[in-house]
């Protein structure tokens, strides 16, 4: 996993990512990550992650998240998921779990 850039912020890693040719939004479900609005499901050993960035929020811990650069070659695509610090891991299989926390 490349992890050598830093941005400042969440938007401006964004940008540089989908310049990077990261152009899906993902969703993360229960046992897999969904894009095209749902109409493409990636499952854990279907996808890598390529990068990951934690942003901090100045004073509200709401403001915190984690951006995952991801790749799939089964489905020969790049994109980007966002997600919140300390988001429930409840609803989610331990496959997934164990992925996010876990980058390649």
């Amino acid at each position: 996993m490349d992890s050598v850039e830093q941005y400042n912020t969440l938007t401006a890693a964004i940008n540089s990512l989908r310049l990077q040719g990261y152009t899906e939004d993902f969703n993360l479900q229960t046992g897999h990550l969904d894009c095209r609005q749902g109409a493409l499901q990636v499952h854990p050993d279907e996808f890598e992650i390529d990068k990951l960035f934690r942003f901090y929020g100045p004073s509200d811990p709401d403001d915190e998240s984690i951006l995952y650069a991801i790749s799939s070659s089964k489905h020969d695509l790049k994109g980007i998921l966002v997600d919140g610090f300390g988001t429930s891991s409840d609803s989610l299989t331990q496959d997934m779990i164990e992925k996010l926390a876990k980058p390649s």
